[in-house]
């Protein structure tokens, strides 16, 4: 990316977010991050999607803005889907559960093509 693309997203991500925010209700959008903070919220559930959003986040983000696959990170996206699949009898959101039985065929399809040779 270069300095104009980097200002522009930074720019968009700012305006949308602030919009966002202002009209969800800044406190409450407190208390909701406030969470984290507190002892009653990493329940085994909360924190296998936590760690499972992270080991994603660390996947899609250098790949989708600097064109950086690090392919071994997918064991963790492989690890984190099946225990979120397996955990979500908590929360049983069909989203929940789709979305992450998909990041267990792509983390397998990954890891396939560069394990599998």
């Amino acid at each position: 990316m270069n300095t104009l693309q980097i200002t522009w997203a930074l720019a968009a991500f700012t305006a949308l977010i602030l919009v966002l925010y202002t009209h969800i209700g800044w406190r409450k959008l407190r208390e909701v991050y406030g969470m984290w903070f507190t002892r009653e919220y990493w329940t085994d559930y909360n924190t296998v999607e936590f760690l499972s959003w992270a080991a994603k986040a660390v996947i899609i983000v250098p790949g989708l803005i600097f064109g950086l696959s690090i392919w071994w990170l997918y064991w963790f996206t492989l690890l984190t889907s099946a225990t979120l699949v397996w955990a979500s009898y908590r929360k049983l959101l069909p989203t929940l559960v789709a979305f992450n039985t998909i990041w267990i065929f792509i983390s397998i399809m990954v890891l396939a093509q560069n394990l599998v040779k």
